[in-house]
């Protein structure tokens, strides 16, 4: 979602002049700021976007896969139910 918005304001901002006033949002305000910087923070935004949806990835499949090496476990557990060992008698 972010990372969507970032983009839809960096299509925006392509369309005003380099010496163009622009504003950004901040809580109920709006601040005059450059092209640039604003072009600069959004890039920046976009970027920290990509690598937290990466790291996000990599965190669910490393779960997905704790998840069925457990699975595979109980499973195992199941069918060998009521098997235990005996225990060793010392002669």
């Amino acid at each position: 979602m972010e990372q969507m918005e970032s983009e839809r304001a960096l299509e925006e901002l392509k369309k005003v002049a380099d010496d163009q006033a622009v504003y950004k949002h901040t809580g109920s305000i709006l601040i005059k700021s450059t092209k640039v910087a604003m072009v600069a923070e959004l890039e920046e935004r976009k970027e920290l976007s990509n690598t937290r949806a990466a790291v996000l990835t990599k965190q669910e499949a490393r779960l997905r896969e704790s998840i069925k090496e457990q699975e595979t476990k109980i499973n195992e557990m199941v069918r060998g139910g009521g098997q235990r060992p005996e225990p060793k008698k010392d002669d």
